[in-house]
């Protein structure tokens, strides 16, 4: 591996949502990242086990099995991070907790990722992401006339996967003075709290109301929203500052002079009839042709199939072949030590055999691991 975190070993639970894709974020920038696979019912074997699973090492373990938990804990005492998803005090339960994982491994960072955090009232309770942004406000924001999902971007990937990859890097950096590990609870609730920081605040300075699609940055200003085109197509236009917006209107065909001062809010509605009949009267690809070049910040809306193939994305590389596809490109970019390709993601086990060798366990003592169903070895 290369990358700036190259030498960086990770250790991931199998989980589903924020935790795998901290995980694949970490490979991304060079850590040799070992994913914990389940050996017996429940392993994600197929599709859903390459989610997030680029450029990872699997290795299916009982984790319910004492041997099995054994040969964690000498994974774990190998490596500088371990990563889960469990319930609070499950892992304990298993006696792979942090403590019982520090006694093996005082220099682990070890981080947990929940929806609602290692305590409160709420700890206990499932949930999924479109909970925990309901519970901090900013599903509230989003909408209509009723809240509307961002996919699951703001809890799962926003608010846990970036605050736990960046809790486990600030741990790492720490450790290089104080020489030992620590947790990091990272709840979802807590990142996309932290996510609406500017929003609050805006609120508390009277600049951000309650409601819904009446703000400038909801949808309700007729500068920053969606518009149809007349294919069915959409442009997304962003045109904040007065220049921008004075070109948007120019470049659309419309005299400023007929129409509503740009912040004039009893005049937004008019504003964005003419707005939107301007942009209903031709397809799409007339209007990205004539706002190509220009700083109205105005830009098409594409889908997941045509995005991969634009020109901006293809110059700059933001989507690599995968291998179902196209995926996104790893991010950020270094300029000394930019990662390699990422390997496509392992099937559950199929490192299984190569990493018991790794810990001294023979092929002898893997099939008979395997024949007892402590471990799973997969098909690479």
């Amino acid at each position: 591996m290369t990358g700036p975190l190259r030498g960086i070993r990770v250790i991931e639970l199998d989980a589903i949502g924020p935790v795998p894709f901290c995980g694949m974020l970490l490979a991304d920038m060079g850590a040799e990242v070992i994913r914990i696979d389940r050996a017996r019912s429940g392993s994600r074997i197929g599709r859903l086990a390459r989610v997030c699973g680029r450029g990872k090492r699997s290795i299916a373990i009982d984790l319910k099995d004492e041997e099995g938990r054994g040969l964690l804990l000498r994974l774990a005492a190998t490596a500088d991070v371990l990563i889960e998803g469990l319930r609070p005090g499950v892992a304990e339960r298993l006696g792979i907790g942090p403590e019982q994982v520090a006694a093996v491994n005082p220099r682990l960072v070890y981080g947990r990722m929940t929806g609602w955090g290692q305590d409160g009232p709420m700890a206990p309770m499932a949930g999924h992401d479109i909970n925990y942004i309901g519970l901090i406000g900013a599903l509230h924001a989003i909408g209509d006339e009723s809240p509307v999902p961002p996919l699951n971007l703001v809890g799962d990937y926003g608010g846990g996967a970036l605050y736990l990859a960046l809790g486990v890097m600030a741990a790492l950096l720490e450790r290089a003075t104080s020489g030992i590990g620590q947790v990091i609870d990272a709840a979802m609730v807590d990142g996309a709290a932290s996510l609406m920081t500017p929003t609050y605040q805006l609120a508390a300075m009277g600049l951000w109301t309650d409601a819904r699609n009446s703000n400038l940055l909801d949808g309700r200003a007729p500068f920053y929203r969606a518009y149809e085109t007349a294919d069915g197509g959409y442009m997304a236009v962003g045109a904040i500052e007065p220049q921008f917006y004075a070109e948007l209107l120019e470049l659309l065909g419309l005299d400023a002079e007929q129409l509503p001062s740009q912040m004039d809010r009893s005049g937004w509605s008019e504003t964005q009839e003419k707005i939107a009949a301007a942009f209903f009267s031709e397809p799409r690809r007339h209007w990205e042709s004539v706002f190509a070049g220009s700083d109205a910040c105005t830009t098409p809306i594409l889908s997941l199939e045509e995005a991969p193939a634009h020109d901006h994305n293809q110059a700059r590389q933001v989507f690599s072949a995968g291998t179902d596809g196209s995926d996104p490109a790893p991010a950020p970019r270094f300029s000394r030590s930019s990662g390699e390709t990422a390997t496509a993601a392992p099937r559950p086990g199929a490192d299984t055999a190569a990493l018991l060798g790794e810990l001294g366990v023979d092929s002898a003592g893997c099939a008979r691991l395997a024949a007892a169903g402590v471990v799973m070895v997969g098909q690479a």
